[in-house]
């Protein structure tokens, strides 16, 4: 999300006039759409004006096509322009891709009231409202249509979302109320934006033909043209970017990355996983390969994992990141409901006068929608979870739990993925411009691009020219059955965490064992993952269960996997630098997730699949940079 120096978290929404049942601006005092037929000025000035009922028709497979805005309001265009890309059936991998912003998101009530006056959109519009965000300022995307469409959303200043959002947009539809009534978004950067945002043979189109607009977009060079407006008006303007700049003669020549024809995710965790189901909706040809005999045998492997993230007091860059991939992740996993995503709900307790102080200074500080967190007390919080709770703490309503090694089984079964189990990576070459992987049998893998996600193994696989530093931290889970825990009816986190019961057992955890590097399980750290508990929530398991478990192997109910994490505990995820701080081309890392798997790498394996095929970037610039690996190159070598 893009970062405001200060909050508010939330976004100011909408103030609307309904007139005879069409909305209208109060702040602008314009509507939303024309009187006449909203839909069919649409059709006419956007979708007709920047050709694209030809141009959806030209888009090949595994391609993408992008559709820039200057105002989201309603929805209207996004959704006649979704309903054009349908209609003109794209082939298998195609991706429409639709870049929005708005200062003043509507509501979501706003938003349901206004769709109802199209009820040819009925369909399309009921799944953006099941997708639309919580107001929260920031870059929002959201995966539409079984992938095939996309739209980022930025709700906050225009300047600010396109300065900070990467993207090259084929048509730009200029919409965003009349110049003179909201003369804030038509200043001339925003037209320099538009222009730093278009390639050649980008079109515009825009219902206005005001000569100071008109003047803007032929000064950033733009080739425009007044044409017939719709209905009452009587002029509108469109045009295109030719390919020479019409200011200075200097060559447009910004050209999206070729497609790679095939692309080797190393590593079958949750990230990998992620990352090749991603890759191949896209139209990739996606080989994973990992040294095990399937997916998920490492920390990934668990038969539980709670979705979670701890938001910072402050709302700064790694806030954002934490709360983006929070908001991302809940939205990916919810088409999993009732089978591997169970949305019970997460409970952070204020366990200890620490965390309390935290929490009610992260509550003074922010004004998250409940949507996303609220406080609850301690008879609140023992209603929620179903156990007895001295304290109360920050409730996610849309949080829960996974079961990870299932659902990388389920992202692998793609026929456009295959698999390569039992391939164990001993180097990693570039030959003519692809990257040639060799295995310790001596079988080779050759392809146009690779994408190492091996976790705590990573730097065993990285070229020597490419010294990132990386750390593994041990973690140990505990499995504990009906008889031996009550298990809550959602995941209640603190120093531990509980997840709800599944087939009679509940997985606890996890040990954060910076000096331990022991794959095996111990009775050492099985009591650490019980006493822990037991002082978290006191009651919940008793003395003599935990002296049982003292007394008897604990490798039935135990589990060890690595975290791999980076100094700053943030994770490591676009192309491998050299030590000379070029890149190498075709080379790219996702790794340095720690604990925070399950969040983060929906989205991360989203932006990384957009930076590998040269589509809008989910992540805004702002965030990225908290994330390139080149800030963990090792300058003592």
């Amino acid at each position: 999300m893009t970062a405001p120096s200060h909050p508010p978290v939330s976004a100011t929404p909408a103030r609307l006039v309904w007139r005879e049942g069409v909305p209208e601006s109060a702040d602008f005092g314009d509507v939303y759409f024309s009187r006449e037929d909203g839909l069919e000025e649409t059709r006419y000035v956007f979708l007709q004006h920047n050709n694209l009922p030809r141009r959806f028709a030209d888009v090949g497979p595994g391609q993408g096509f992008v559709v820039a805005e200057s105002g989201f309001g309603t929805g209207l265009n996004f959704l006649a322009t979704w309903q054009l890309w349908r209609q003109c059936n794209p082939p298998a991998g195609a991706t429409l891709h639709f870049v929005s912003v708005e200062r003043y998101p509507l509501t979501p009530q706003d938003l349901a009231r206004a769709h109802a006056l199209w009820p040819e959109l009925e369909q399309l519009a009921n799944e953006l409202q099941a997708h639309y965000p919580v107001l929260i300022n920031g870059t929002h995307r959201l995966v539409l249509d079984g992938g095939r469409v996309r739209l980022t959303l930025h709700f906050g200043d225009a300047l600010d979302g396109w300065r900070d959002m990467t993207f090259q947009a084929d048509a730009w539809f200029l919409d965003g109320f009349a110049p003179s009534l909201n003369p804030e978004l038509w200043v001339d950067e925003v037209v320099s934006s538009v222009r730093q945002h278009s390639r050649p043979g980008t079109t515009v189109a825009t219902f206005t033909a005001v000569g100071r607009v008109r003047r803007a977009l032929l000064a950033a060079g733009f080739q425009m043209q007044k044409v017939p407006g719709f209905g009452r008006k009587r002029e509108m303007l469109a045009g295109m970017l030719p390919a020479t700049g019409a200011r200075d003669g200097t060559p447009n020549t910004t050209v999206p990355p070729a497609t790679p024809s095939s692309v080797a995710v190393v590593g079958a965790g949750i990230a990998g996983c992620l990352l090749a189901r991603n890759l191949a909706d896209r139209g990739v040809e996606v080989t994973v390969i990992d040294s095990a005999d399937g997916p998920a045998a490492g920390a990934s492997g668990n038969t539980q994992g709670a979705l979670y993230v701890k938001l910072g007091v402050e709302f700064n860059a790694q806030t954002q990141l934490a709360l983006s991939a929070l908001l991302f992740a809940q939205a990916s996993y919810r088409p999993l409901s009732g089978s591997l995503w169970h949305p019970t709900g997460v409970l952070q307790l204020a366990g200890t006068e620490q965390e309390a102080r935290r929490q009610a200074k992260f509550l003074a500080s922010n004004n998250y929608p409940e949507a996303v967190v609220r406080a609850v007390s301690a008879d609140e919080a023992t209603a929620l979870s179903g156990l007895s709770l001295a304290h109360g703490g920050l409730w996610f309503t849309n949080s829960g739990w996974l079961q990870p090694a299932a659902l990388c089984r389920w992202l692998l079964d793609h026929p456009g993925i295959s698999r390569r189990f039992g391939f164990d990576v001993a180097g990693l070459a570039s030959r003519n411009t692809r990257w040639c992987l060799t295995a310790t049998d001596g079988k080779t893998l050759t392809v146009d691009q690779a994408v190492l996600c091996t976790g705590h193994r990573i730097t065993e696989l990285l070229p020597d020219s490419a010294r990132l530093r990386f750390k593994p931290i041990r973690g140990q889970v505990t499995l504990l059955s009906n008889e031996q825990v009550q298990a809550p009816n959602c995941v209640v986190c603190g120093t531990r965490y509980l997840n709800p019961a599944h087939d009679r057992t509940a997985l606890t955890g996890a040990t954060f064992d910076l000096h331990q590097q022991s794959p095996e399980v111990t009775s050492e750290s099985e009591l650490e993952n019980l006493q822990a508990l037991a002082d978290m929530i006191p009651g919940i398991i008793s003395d003599t269960v935990i002296e049982h478990c003292a007394q008897t192997q604990p490798s039935a109910r135990g589990r060890v996997g690595f975290r791999c994490t980076t100094r700053d505990y943030q994770p490591a995820v676009g192309p491998v630098p050299r030590a000379e701080g070029q890149m190498m081309p075709g080379l790219f890392v996702l790794t340095g997730l720690g604990s925070k798997g399950l969040s983060y790498a929906p989205l991360l394996a989203e932006y990384l699949t957009d930076h590998i095929l040269g589509q809008p970037e989910a992540l805004p610039q702002s965030l990225q940079k908290r994330i390139r690996p080149a800030r963990l190159m090792d300058s003592a070598g």
